[in-house]
This record gives structure tokens, C-alpha cells and sequence, in this order.
């Protein structure tokens, strides 16, 4: 493979396009016992999982921590060798193209925000580096597919942080689903609801000392810095996250779409509503929302967001199923048409690779073998666009009263039905009050599965939010760059 020159990856970059790697990976790891030598990038909360999770693993080396913030990579450093002691061997840099000039290095681990999952992702392919990125892969759709195709260009493991896909008792039930032991799946629902509170205002700043402004920005059309960004609260801006919906909700999201027919890729219609109810914050993105998506097959996916506490909050993180028929599945229990008596499911184990999430990554970096990852590289994208595009419907939304008549669903019986249990959670549990308050209500966005652009009503606005733009220097290369 040639040396990766970060002079001339710089170069390149800023040209529009990363063309120096031009070979597939190599397959260095040549057998189940070598060692595997990752980098991790992004140290704070989940990037504390990841470090975990790769000690865990046998023969496994860690060794770059890769953090923006200086007090953050500090730390992290210090941590580890605490652990590690003598065996501590891990190099520490601010910046990602660093670790992934060292040749020695077999894979990366992405923990960031949002904003960089897929360009790293881009990145560390065309170094022939494998990637464990968590969700979302991607922060809009047109990027989603450029990692698809360095995945497909460079042949490496590409691995999606949806946990659940390492699940055989998951896996067992959609197996039993798309078979068709309960009948045809109508409709495959997820919820992302819970509690989370006001980030409340923080004042435009210069950015402290010790973060590499620069860096952390990345591809984000981020001009001033503000205290909400960093650690955590970016998740709640469109230019850096994508707020609840792709956030926790990915899991959740990936698990309805594992669900549909194994043929069926992206929907074909979306639309959702929603609101930032209450909080009053300087957070962009809605805490209660309600998302539809019509698949080729007449599959259709639900979606709520509920984040507003209230005296008697009910948690949901969860999934539900419901058939042609009648007939659903509701927390692990199946309630035939007609009856309101649940019955325990007792399945086979589904079939996935074995070792959790961080083993099954291990196993295929191993193997050269990225059909061995649970969550790879297709299930990720397909899962983030359902993600993205219910979230571009809200954006491009108008405001209307806020009452039982605001949803748009058509003659479709069960989105009105869900709507109204969620307009009620809201009304009576949180307070909103009937015709005092606002929706924002989406259009019904038609999508090309094939093309991923829109087209019919809305398409020009909604084909401009499938790419955001990127700052000089961390452009996304276009899929025939990569």
C-alpha cells in the first residue's frame, strides 16, 4: 500500500478529493493470533466504552488516543497508563491524520461528534485502515454513500456502533419475522424516549486553550464557538448532530429497518412533526417527534422521539412490531389478532458473529472479512438515511397550532392512532397546552431508493439538506474521489 503522507493527504484534501491511496487494504493482520493494533478517536464518554471494550479483547493494542482537547487526551492518557503500567505503549495526538500515517496500524475507532464519523471513516479506508464508527455513520446522506463506497474501493472491515446487531436473539426474531412465522410485517416501530433535560444558553466565545478549535470543527460549517458544543450538547445542533432521532434513536431505528423484507434498502416516502417543547434553550433540534417512512414493499416505519420529563415519565427505548393481520409483538410478547393476552416468544438464536460487538469487530479485522461484521457498512447507511430523512422532513416544516388535528397522514389509521398517544403524553403529561403552543409539521418527502435524491413536491429543498457543506481543508470527497 503506499505511505500515507499527511503533507500530501493535506494537500489532497484541500484539493476536494483524497486521491493518494489507490489500492484495496492489505490484510495485514495475517491470522487469529496476531496482534491488532487500534487507534481511538474521541475520548470523552463513549470513547471511554470504546478503550474498555478493546482491553477486553485478547491480543489487542491500543495504540493511539486521538482527542482535540488537550485536558481530555491528557487524561485519557494518564488513565491508561495507570492500567496498563508497563504495558502502556499508546502514541497521543490532536489530530486523526497523524495515527493513520503509522503503517503499523491496523484499525480505528471513532467516538466523536457527529460531524466527523464518516470523513474519518473516509479517511482511515483509503489509509487501508478498518473502522469501528460509532452511529450514526454518517451525519447527512450524501456522505453515507461516500462510505459505503471507500468501504467497497479499499475492502476493509467497516463495523456500525449499533450494538444490538451483535444480538442472536434479535437476529432469531427478524429471522422468524421476515419468514414469515407471524404473519406479514406491517408496520415496524421504535422509540427514543428518554428523559433529558435544558441545555439552556451559553454565550458566543473564543474557544479555550486547550481545544484545537480547528480540529474539532472538522468538516462542520461551524463559524463561533460556544460552551453548548463541547462535551456533549452538540448533539442538539443541525450543523454538528442530528439530535435525538439519529442519536440514541439509531439503535433503535437500525432495529425497526432489520426488521423490513431482507430486499428493501431506503423508503420511498417519509415525512414526520415534532416540536422543542418547553425548554426554551439555545438546542435546535426537536425533543418529542413523530416520523413515518412507506418502503417499496408497502412496509412502513413509525418513530417517536419523547424527551420532555413530566411526573410519571415513561421511559421507552424499545421496539414493537405489528402484522397484517392484526397480531403484534410488544416487549418480548406476541398478542395474536384479536387478543390482549401476550404469549412469550420462544425463538432460535439468530445468526450473527459471536464475541459481542467489540469481539465480532476483532474477528473480521481478523479474518479479512468485512461480510463478518454485525452492523457493516450497508446496514449502517440504510439505517442513518431512515434517520436523516424523517429528520429533513421536520427541518423543512411549518408551524401549526398545537392540537389533535395537526398530523398529515392521510387514511393512514395507525399513524393517526400513534400520533394521537403521543399528542396525549404531551397535552396531558407535560402541560402543552391545546391551540397555546406549536407543531412543526413536515412535508411528505418522496425518495428515489436508487438515485437517493428526491424528487416530486419539495425535492429541490429537500435535495439541498442530503449534503451539508464542508469547511476548506475537510472536504468529503464525491463517491468517484474517494
Amino acid at each position: 500500500m503506499p505511505k500515507f503522507n499527511r503533507r500530501g493527504f493535506l494537500k489532497t484534501s484541500a484539493a476536494g478529493g483524497l486521491l493518494l491511496m489507490g489500492t484495496r487494504a492489505s490484510g495485514a493482520i495475517r491470522g487469529a493470533n496476531e496482534r491488532l493494533r487500534i487507534a481511538v478517536a474521541g475520548l470523552n464518554g463513549r470513547g471511554q466504552s470504546h478503550i474498555s471494550g478493546w482491553l477486553e479483547q485478547p491480543n489487542v493494542e491500543l495504540a493511539w488516543l486521538i482527542d482535540p482537547d488537550q485536558k481530555v487526551l491528557s487524561s485519557a492518557v494518564s488513565a491508561l497508563q495507570s492500567k496498563l503500567g508497563s504495558n502502556f505503549k499508546a502514541k497521543a495526538t490532536a489530530d486523526v491524520r497523524e495515527a493513520l500515517e503509522d503503517q503499523s496500524l491496523d484499525a480505528i475507532s471513532i467516538a466523536t461528534p457527529n460531524h466527523w464519523h464518516s470523513l474519518m471513516t473516509i479517511w482511515a479506508a483509503q489509509a487501508g485502515k478498518h473502522v469501528y464508527v460509532e452511529k450514526p455513520m454518517s451525519h447527512d446522506v450524501a456522505e453515507g454513500r461516500v462510505a459505503v463506497a471507500a468501504q467497497r474501493k479499499y475492502g476493509v472491515v467497516i463495523q456500525h456502533g449499533t450494538q444490538s446487531r451483535s444480538s442472536a436473539q434479535i437476529a432469531g426474531l427478524h429471522e422468524a419475522i421476515q419468514a414469515g412465522q407471524f404473519g406479514k410485517l406491517k408496520i415496524s416501530y421504535g422509540y427514543c424516549c428518554k428523559e433529558r433535560n435544558s441545555i439552556g444558553f451559553k454565550p458566543v466565545s473564543a474557544p479555550p486553550d486547550n481545544l484545537n478549535w480547528d480540529l474539532w470543527r472538522g468538516p462542520a460549517d461551524v463559524k463561533e464557538f460556544h460552551g453548548n458544543y463541547v462535551h456533549y450538547n452538540w448533539h442538539w445542533f443541525w450543523k454538528t448532530g442530528n439530535g435525538d432521532m439519529n442519536n440514541q434513536g439509531t439503535h433503535q431505528l437500525d432495529i425497526a429497518r432489520w426488521a423490513l423484507d431482507r430486499d428493501q434498502t431506503h423508503p420511498v416516502r417519509v415525512m414526520a412533526l415534532g416540536g422543542r417543547f418547553q425548554w426554551n434553550d439555545q438546542g435546535e433540534t426537536p425533543n418529542t417527534m413523530m416520523g413515518l417512512a412507506e418502503y417499496p414493499n408497502g412496509q412502513q416505519v413509525f418513530f417517536n422521539v419523547r424527551n420532555v420529563a413530566y411526573k410519571g415519565y415513561e421511559r421507552q427505548v424499545e421496539n414493537e412490531y405489528y402484522f397484517e393481520d392484526g397480531g403484534k409483538i410488544i416487549r418480548g410478547l406476541y398478542y395474536p389478532a384479536g387478543s390482549d393476552k401476550g404469549e412469550k416468544l420462544d425463538l432460535p438464536p439468530g445468526k450473527v458473529t459471536p464475541g459481542g460487538n467489540w469481539g465480532a469487530f476483532v474477528t473480521a479485522c481478523r479474518a479479512g472479512k468485512p461480510e463478518l461484521a454485525n452492523g457493516n457498512v450497508d446496514d449502517a447507511h440504510y439505517g442513518c438515511v431512515l434517520g436523516h430523512l424523517m429528520n429533513n422532513s421536520y427541518r423543512l416544516g411549518e408551524k401549526v397550532p398545537f392540537n389533535a388535528k395537526a398530523g398529515k397522514f392521510g387514511d393512514n389509521k395507525e399513524a393517526a392512532e400513534h400520533f394521537l398517544k403521543l399528542h396525549s403524553v404531551m397535552k396531558d403529561g407535560v402541560g402543552i397546552p391545546e391551540n397555546g403552543a406549536e407543531y412543526v409539521v413536515g412535508p411528505w418527502l418522496t425518495f428515489d431508493p436508487q438515485s437517493e435524491r428526491h424528487t416530486g413536491d419539495h425535492a429541490d429543498a429537500a435535495n439541498q439538506l442530503l449534503k451539508d457543506p464542508n469547511r476548506p481543508g475537510y472536504e468529503v470527497p464525491a463517491v468517484d474521489k474517494v
